[in-house]
């Protein structure tokens, strides 16, 4: 029996609803294999900014840091448009990652053989079932480096530096090499070695470190080669393990080739098992509060936390395999409803894939 406490963060739009579902999916896996969850909720966000006037408060700070790990909904919306740019709600996911050591972001891809025909690559591509993770470096690159304006000799300049070291890249691809061994023990490094130093420290640091992982193979791959193969041949790729902001690319590029961003989960992890889990999608408010928001992302989400923060192998693929029953069954929400199916809201989803726990 594990005991486990959880910092809950619902957010806003849809946050709310898609957390309760997996929530309650927890709470039947904890019944089942005799753990017992806790869960003690904070406020980040645009509800945070109506309730503090912050977008992360210190209290919010506090519970999170306290826990064992964190499950997030979705954050933002038009209501806090306005509000000063050091407050706005996505501010909220920076200032999380970066207090609480969230430096590798694993975002799974995935095609269920129910939902193949929404993949928009020819069904040949993706026979049998794709699952890719990649792992994007979270809180470095040139997304946090120097930055600003200066003038040049053709008026006013606009930089952004670039800039790793040894040891952020080490405890990426450290990361990259563990969920490889729980894998197909494949990790494919991509970068731009053949301009950026940077890509050539990437490679350096791997080679250096691949001797320790002698199970899993370990190749490398041009960024703009790796864009083409991704939707060439999508299924030569296991673990993709690359820079912030080309993760942030290949990783959205990964996402539309399963069809629905309503059924894509991701893990934010530091060092050790803490980590943050949040589905991929964002608040969706023009339906929220209408019970028709997709809430599978988020049980997903619950899942990784099982399967990388508490160690639960068994107790996770209860949860993939609960999701994969009620599609095979053909029970859809709105954003992936085909004629034949039958629809469901929020809720009754989330009843579905517990009747399969």
């Amino acid at each position: 029996m594990g005991e486990y406490k959880i910092a809950v963060i619902q957010g806003d739009g849809i946050g709310p609803e898609v957390t309760q579902e997996a929530i309650n999916i927890l709470k039947a896996v904890g019944k089942k294999y005799q753990h017992h969850f806790t869960f003690e909720y904070a406020l980040a966000g645009g509800c945070a900014i109506d309730s503090y006037g912050q977008c992360l408060p210190k209290e919010t700070l506090a519970i999170c840091k306290g826990a064992d790990s964190v499950m997030l909904g979705a954050v933002g919306g038009p209501k806090w448009d306005n509000v000063p740019n050091a407050q706005r709600p996505e501010k909220a996911l920076l200032g999380l990652r970066s207090q609480l050591g969230l430096f590798s972001n694993l975002r799974p891809a995935k095609i269920y053989d129910a939902l193949a025909d929404a993949c928009p690559l020819k069904a040949e591509i993706v026979a049998g079932g794709l699952d890719i993770l990649i792992v994007r470096e979270l809180t470095g690159g040139i997304y946090f480096g120097e930055r600003g304006y200066r003038k040049g000799n053709y008026g006013v300049e606009a930089y952004d530096v670039e800039t790793y070291s040894e040891v952020e890249i080490q405890r990426i691809l450290k990361n990259a090499f563990t969920v490889a061994m729980q894998r197909e023990k494949k990790v494919c490094c991509v970068d731009k070695a053949n301009v950026l130093e940077t890509s050539r420290l990437w490679r350096k640091v791997a080679e250096e470190m691949k001797a320790s992982y002698p199970q899993v193979t370990l190749s490398y791959m041009y960024v703009d080669n790796a864009a083409m193969q991704l939707v060439r041949n999508p299924k030569q790729f296991d673990v993709i393990v690359t820079s912030n902001m080309f993760g942030d690319i290949l990783s959205d590029e990964a996402s539309m080739i399963t069809g629905s961003i309503g059924l894509l989960p991701s893990a934010s992890l530091g060092k050790g098992t803490f980590g943050m889990y949040e589905p991929i999608h964002g608040s969706a408010p023009d339906i929220a509060g209408q019970n028709k928001a997709n809430p599978i992302a988020a049980i997903l989400s619950a899942g990784m936390m099982l399967k990388y923060s508490f160690h639960l192998e068994k107790e996770a693929e209860d949860i993939e395999n609960a999701v994969k029953a009620v599609l095979e069954e053909g029970m859809r929400t709105p954003d992936i409803f085909s004629e034949g199916a039958t629809l469901l809201g929020t809720k009754e989803m989330g009843q579905a894939v517990l009747s399969h726990i």
